[in-house]
């Protein structure tokens, strides 16, 4: 048993999502959005050092030396698995820990909303899961992909940095490639997934236009792409992948897209009214001839109307959400104001937030 496995015990003894380590400081634990110090000695470096290099490979550990910086997942046994990154700072040595859960959780237990189920039905196509970092686009994934597992059989390509949810053969088979050591990049994971004759593939990221445009390609070439970025809406969303492009390009890029994309769901997390956890709130896009030819014609400012009149087929904005779990008494006036995009709509909250 490595010795940084008791903060992980404590961690998960005190449903904590984060372990977060920095020289000089105490260990600390996220706890519903909120970081919280855990009863253990401030951090020497002779400690820090000792954590980390001990459940790190020799190899990953010199990579961390040498670069100041690392991604890898460690598996504190059976119980669960961290996605671990590794940082140099002012202070010293630093790491967070982020927890993945070892067992899956469905949509339903999720309390997602149904309508994002029909995702795992598409044959081909975009599908984006965006949010800001620790708002759960990775469980969100994982239980949709989770599903597709479970009633159809298809191949299905994981890329990611590292490797979160490991999903066992059920239905589907599946290939999980780590970035850094199965495969060099997301872009090369995606160049090569066209050779592998994937069904299904899961981009962890798309942070750079040759990754995007990849996987893009491969949505309108047949394929089922999954892919997250940090965006909190639909809107920005579609602006953010076009933006990446420069001017010459985005016409193109504009058609693909049109043809290609199947869904968004952007995703927050919100604080409960009993203080007992964090439920997350989606604004769902779905496709359509409108939000086909408004990508087509960068009238992208009409999504909004485009999800408001798509209610019917589950379709919803982020504030009409936010609106719901406050009507349900589900979240706080105050947290509906701090995560509402349109503030006025809440103001009355926000002046007693």
């Amino acid at each position: 048993m490595a010795r940084i496995d008791r903060l992980f015990t404590d961690m998960l003894a005190g449903d904590g999502s984060d372990l977060h380590l920095s020289e000089g400081q105490p260990p600390k634990i996220r706890f519903h959005g909120r970081l919280v110090a855990l009863d253990h000695p401030t951090l020497t470096a002779e400690t820090m050092r000792g954590y980390l290099q001990e459940i790190c490979d020799a190899e990953y550990w010199e990579r961390f030396l040498e670069t100041g910086d690392l991604d890898f997942a460690y598996a504190f046994g059976a119980v669960a698995r961290f996605r671990a990154n590794y940082f140099k700072q002012t202070h010293g040595m630093g790491a967070v820990f982020r927890t993945i859960p070892a067992r899956i959780k469905t949509l339903d237990e999720l309390n997602l909303p149904s309508v994002l189920k029909t995702l795992s039905l598409l044959r081909s196509g975009l599908v984006l899961v965006t949010g800001p970092t620790g708002s759960g686009k990775s469980t969100t994934l994982a239980a949709i992909i989770d599903l597709i597992n479970e009633t159809s059989s298809r191949h299905i390509l994981t890329i990611e940095e590292p490797i979160e949810f490991i999903h066992q053969t059920k239905k589907s088979i599946f290939c999980q490639r780590q970035v850094g050591t199965d495969v060099n990049s997301f872009a090369d994971g995606l160049r090569m997934a066209g050779r592998q004759d994937c069904d299904v593939v899961l981009v962890g990221e798309m942070r750079d236009q040759e990754t995007i445009s990849l996987a893009v390609t491969a949505a309108t070439m047949g394929s089922l792409v999954f892919g997250t970025l940090h965006t909190n809406s639909a809107v920005k969303t579609v602006d953010r992948i076009i933006d990446v492009f420069p001017a010459s390009q985005q016409a193109q890029i504009r058609s693909m897209l049109a043809d290609s994309v199947k869904g968004v769901c952007a995703q927050i997390l919100l604080r409960t009214a009993d203080g007992s956890g964090r439920l997350a709130c989606n604004e769902i896009l779905l496709s359509s001839s409108a939000l086909s030819n408004s990508i087509r014609e960068g009238k992208t400012t009409n999504i909004r109307n485009i999800i408001q009149g798509g209610k019917g087929q589950g379709m919803q904005l982020m504030d009409d959400a936010i609106q719901k779990f406050l009507s349900e008494k589900k979240i706080t006036p105050e947290e509906a104001y701090m995560k509402a995009t349109d503030k006025s709509r809440f103001s009355q909250a926000g002046a007693h937030a």
